[in-house]
């Protein structure tokens, strides 16, 4: 598991899946989401524009995020 540290209040899934490399740009991240391909919190989400806080987990090809807030 690796951390992804937001300096702003949340992050939304779609911007997260680039920022982490996950994905090279946001047509490939709506194609993951819309296809059920990553997990928010161990659950299926289909919501491109999702907000992640603070100690939410994404999961993609066997990769996990968690986010942490950056003092």
């Amino acid at each position: 598991m690796q951390e992804i540290f937001i300096h702003t209040e949340y992050i939304k899934l779609d911007s997260l899946l680039k920022l982490t490399g996950l994905v090279d740009t946001g047509g490939q991240a709506k194609a993951a989401i819309q296809d059920g391909l990553v997990k928010v919190n161990g659950e299926t989400c289909t919501q491109r524009g999702k907000k992640l806080r603070p100690k939410d987990t994404v999961e993609l090809n066997a990769q996990t995020f968690t986010i942490t807030q950056s003092q």
